[in-house]
């Protein structure tokens, strides 16, 4: 009897985890993958994405941040690309952030952006132009 308790216990717990809907803010905060470091924030309906660090940061002095020179925007090259918002208008929907816009730094190019969190502590993205199956994907971790 006592065991029998102890599996509908268990079975109901079960059920009403997997029953509850994850929060779009679980994406909020620092991210690190082999090349980069970001930090998601929420700006009004949508998350967004700084650059906090990455391999390809710093001039040839180790020292020195590069600016963004290749911005098509002329006005905008002489920023320093630590700290740049580069990831815009991630949204929530069926359990993904969809439809947001990846600025590279690298190449001056603005590209389609998405992500999926696969844990409390993982976060699969993709770049890509035009359709998502053209693109580049990164496996991230959360920085405690």
């Amino acid at each position: 009897m006592r065991k029998t308790i102890l599996a509908v216990f268990a079975l109901l717990l079960s059920l009403a985890s997997f029953a509850q809907k994850p929060s779009a803010d679980n994406i909020i905060g620092a991210w690190k993958c082999d090349d980069y470091k970001i930090e998601v924030f929420k700006a009004g309906n949508t998350y967004s994405a700084k650059l906090l660090w990455s391999k390809k940061m710093l001039e040839a002095d180790g020292k020195t941040v590069k600016r963004d020179v290749k911005n098509p925007d002329e006005k905008l090259r002489g920023r320093s690309v630590q700290g740049l918002t580069h990831i815009t208008g991630l949204v929530f929907k069926n359990g993904e952030y969809v439809n947001g816009n990846l600025y590279s730094v690298e190449d001056g190019n603005t590209y389609g952006f998405k992500g999926e969190l696969k844990g409390p502590n993982d976060l699969e993205t993709r770049g890509y132009k035009g359709i998502p199956l053209v693109g580049k994907s990164f496996k991230w971790k959360r920085v405690q």
